[in-house]
């Protein structure tokens, strides 16, 4: 009996061993997991620690937020508008140092517009898609050795035809010297209203100019000054040059001459652009009912400020514009290009023109 006891206490005290050896394996194992986990925070501390001080030295990119993305580049849109602000004024300022006009400048930056300066400031119009475009090939408009510009065609042949347009201004004229000149066509004046009292005028050198230049074979065309304020005075005036005309062989056109006033006082100084509008149809309409070939005369200030060239689609045109690379996207068929020409029999100065349509052959 006392050894069965013995027995008994002996595997009780064994299987305690392997109790306690067992806890004692699992504290340890414990134990170890906490201090590995200790170390692992320990690293990761000291990881932090790097990481935020390799940032600080940029040392890393750095990890945007949508917001700071958002910043980052309105803050290099910025940049790149004051980029290309700095860019544009340098090609200003080398510009002007060069001599170009602030017009040009302003037609250049618009191309989609017709930029006019007048009464010292600037227009702006969109070139309309309704109204008839020229087909002229700006750089086939060429200046000679003479100063006078031609316009070729694709084999470099000339396509415009020379004329001129005279008034009293240019005093007795040798017709015979200016067709030896090679001028085929004369513009001359017929008369003009006054600006003031409104009467009209005959040109003092008409009947010469007129009788002159047919007797030495130039063509004939006509124009008169108006200031028509109404479409009657419009018709009146038609009436007086169809009168004058009637004579003679006129194969160019007659031409309705508007041109801005200078004087505050002049009787058309506050007329409104439908009302220069509407005179001038009045005028061209009593020319096509005798049989002749209307046409305007103007400027940019004329098509675009004072005309509605919407309602004039019909007339042709007579466009004034003294430079060498012409500026007009409508249609015309006669440029006066200088008021400063050189022809012999001709004292002074006088209006240079070339024509682009053959009204002669087109009148066969």
């Amino acid at each position: 009996m006392n050894k069965t006891v013995a027995r008994r206490n002996k595997r009780k005290q064994q299987r305690s061993l392997i109790s306690n050896i067992i806890f004692c394996l699992i504290a340890l194992t414990a134990l170890t997991g906490c201090i590995v986990l200790v170390l692992q925070n320990y690293n990761l501390q000291n990881e932090g620690r790097e990481v935020m001080s390799r940032l600080e030295e940029h040392e890393l990119e750095y990890i945007y937020t949508q917001e700071d993305l958002n910043a980052y580049l309105a803050e290099n849109a910025i940049r790149e508008r004051e980029d290309e602000r700095n860019n544009f004024l340098a090609e200003i300022k080398q510009r002007v140092s060069d001599g170009e006009s602030t017009v040009s400048l302003l037609r250049s930056f618009f191309p989609d517009d017709i930029v006019v300066y007048a009464d010292g400031g600037y227009s702006f119009f969109p070139i309309s898609e309704t109204l008839r475009k020229h087909e002229y090939v700006y750089d086939n408009f060429v200046k000679q050795e003479n100063k006078e510009i031609v316009y070729l065609d694709e084999e470099s042949n000339i396509r415009s035809i020379k004329g001129i347009d005279v008034s009293k201004h240019q005093g007795e004229i040798e017709w015979d010297k200016v067709a030896g000149d090679g001028v085929s066509y004369a513009f001359i004046r017929a008369g003009y209203r006054g600006s003031t009292e409104g009467k009209l005028v005959e040109d003092e050198f008409f009947t010469d100019n007129i009788e002159g230049a047919a007797e030495n074979g130039i063509d004939i065309g006509i124009y008169f000054y108006t200031q028509a304020m109404t479409p009657e005075e419009a018709q009146e005036e038609a009436e007086f040059v169809l009168e004058l005309i009637e004579p003679y062989e006129v194969s160019y056109p007659v031409v309705l001459d508007l041109e801005e006033t200078e004087s505050a006082s002049a009787r058309t100084a506050k007329m409104t652009k439908e009302e220069y509008t509407k005179a001038a149809i009045a005028f061209c309409e009593k020319i096509k009912e005798a049989g002749y070939t209307p046409m305007i005369y103007g400027n940019l200030k004329t098509f675009m400020i004072m005309l509605d060239l919407e309602q004039l689609e019909d007339y042709e045109k007579w466009f004034a514009y003294y430079d060498e690379a012409v500026y007009f996207p409508y249609a015309f068929n006669i440029w006066q290009y200088s008021a400063k020409g050189d022809i012999a029999g001709i004292k002074g100065d006088v209006d240079l023109n070339i024509c682009m349509k053959d009204y002669i052959l087109e009148n066969e």
